[in-house]
């Protein structure tokens, strides 16, 4: 007889395994073999409800699961593709590589320019390019100082600057450097590149100018040293604009070559300087260029260079007061060109010894700059007297006649005077410059030839 109940059936469509397993337990449920099965009526129904296996939860969940990892491969697989093809086509990369390069940049600093016009913090290909062309001068000389009694006692004074190569003859090097690095000294010692020191002897200079050059004999420098040095670059100062990049290289404090940077401050400054002898004070001979590259004392001579290692200005720190931070002074190169061929052209001098010296016969006072304005003068070496039987009486001057010049080397007051009689014998002839006053308040130069003695 057939099974007069129908039971619940949850899924209709499940497939056959499914029905028999239902009926070996409605069978079972039958024979009272399994209790939690037994069927029960349902109120106003034809059906009876059947309790749900826990098995079947456990197999939709898997499946649910499943599919969800599979659509999270496929839509990652899909959004790599596109991304990667998106790049390549459109060019979506160069953002990426414009970010590192920009983080690069920062991370790095300013990178070093290979165009003259932009500011660069790397200077050392320029300063490898410049400092063989370099020397460090070293002057001794000795000073009457006034003891704390008031006497005085001689004292040996050693001084420090620097200076520039500037040419090579047959028989000398020449080197520019500052008046005021050489001036009064009784020794220079020139130390090159590679350390290596000889003697050096003036072979001319420049008061007004604060420019001196000075030589050493080819034949007290060795073969290594001759090719480790080279001749300096001179560039064109005049083309200089405020802002471009300026690099000063100098035996700063004594110490060695050392180097700083900086831009062009301002251009064509006039420097109010204190004579230290005789406390006037004088404008600087030539316009200068001002710079806040440091340049400390020991870099007087030294060279400032623009990026291309051409030297535009030859550094002066006897023009920067010690109150003063961020400015520093240099002689434009081709304000002084002429004046140093000058000097390179001239006899290198050697000191003679202090009896050997030559006078020119007379006595005289300094007329500074300054004072000189004041009252209308040139200024030089005022002549207050005449020697009877000396070289000046001989020539013709007279009291009261200014000396300005001494061979065509400017003097401008009589301690400069006597720094260029050094260097002259006894018996030498010399040409003088002076300034005779006139009748009419003004004065009349003249050029006279005198025979020391």
């Amino acid at each position: 007889m057939d099974n007069q109940y129908n039971y619940y059936n949850p899924n209709e469509n499940s497939n056959n395994e499914d029905r028999q397993r239902m009926n070996s337990q409605s069978e079972g449920s039958q024979n009272g073999e399994q209790k939690g099965n037994t069927p029960q009526w349902q109120p106003g129904g034809d059906h009876l409800k059947k309790e749900k296996k826990p098995h079947k939860n456990l197999m939709r969940t898997v499946a649910v699961v499943g599919f969800a990892i599979l659509f999270g491969v496929v839509s990652s697989g899909i959004f790599l593709t596109t991304t990667v093809v998106g790049n390549r086509v459109f060019g979506l990369l160069d953002s990426s590589k414009s970010t590192t390069a920009s983080s690069d940049k920062v991370s790095k600093g300013t990178p070093l320019s290979k165009s003259s016009s932009v500011v660069t913090s790397d200077v050392s290909e320029v300063v490898d390019q410049v400092m063989p062309s370099i020397v460090s001068i070293t002057s001794m000389s000795v000073e009457e100082v006034r003891s704390f009694f008031g006497g005085t006692y001689e004292q040996q004074s050693k001084g420090a600057g620097t200076g520039i190569i500037i040419g090579k003859t047959d028989t000398e090097l020449l080197i520019v450097t500052n008046n005021h690095v050489v001036a009064g000294s009784d020794t220079l010692t020139v130390a090159f590149t590679d350390e290596s020191t000889v003697e050096a002897n003036i072979k001319g200079t420049d008061a007004q100018y604060d420019v001196a050059v000075i030589a050493v004999p080819i034949e007290n420098i060795s073969d290594d040293t001759l090719d480790a040095i080279s001749v300096a670059t001179l560039g064109d100062s005049t083309s200089l604009k405020v802002g471009e990049p300026a690099i000063a290289i100098g035996n700063a404090l004594g110490y060695g070559q050392s180097v700083t940077t900086g831009v062009i401050s301002a251009l064509n400054r006039s420097v109010s300087m204190t004579n230290e002898e005789t406390g006037d004070t004088q404008e600087s001979g030539v316009k200068l260029i001002q710079t806040d590259a440091a340049i400390n004392e020991g870099n007087s001579g030294g060279a400032l260079v623009n990026v291309n290692g051409e030297v535009i200005g030859i550094n002066s720190s006897k023009l920067v007061g010690d109150s003063v931070e961020g400015i520093g002074y240099a002689i434009p190169i081709s304000d002084v060109g002429d004046l140093i061929e000058n000097l390179m052209n001239r006899e290198t001098k050697t000191k003679v010894a202090e009896d050997k010296r030559g006078l020119i016969g007379i006595t005289g006072i300094s007329v500074s700059d300054a004072f000189s304005q004041q009252i209308e003068m040139p200024a030089g070496v005022y002549v207050t007297e005449i020697a009877k039987g000396g070289g000046a009486e001989k020539a013709g001057m007279t009291k009261g006649c200014i000396i300005t010049a001494i061979d065509d080397i400017t003097v401008d007051s009589m301690e400069a005077l006597q720094e260029q009689l050094q260097y002259y014998e006894k018996g030498t002839t010399v040409t003088l410059k002076i300034q005779i006053p006139q009748t009419n308040g003004e004065y009349k130069e003249q050029t006279i030839e005198v025979t020391l003695q």
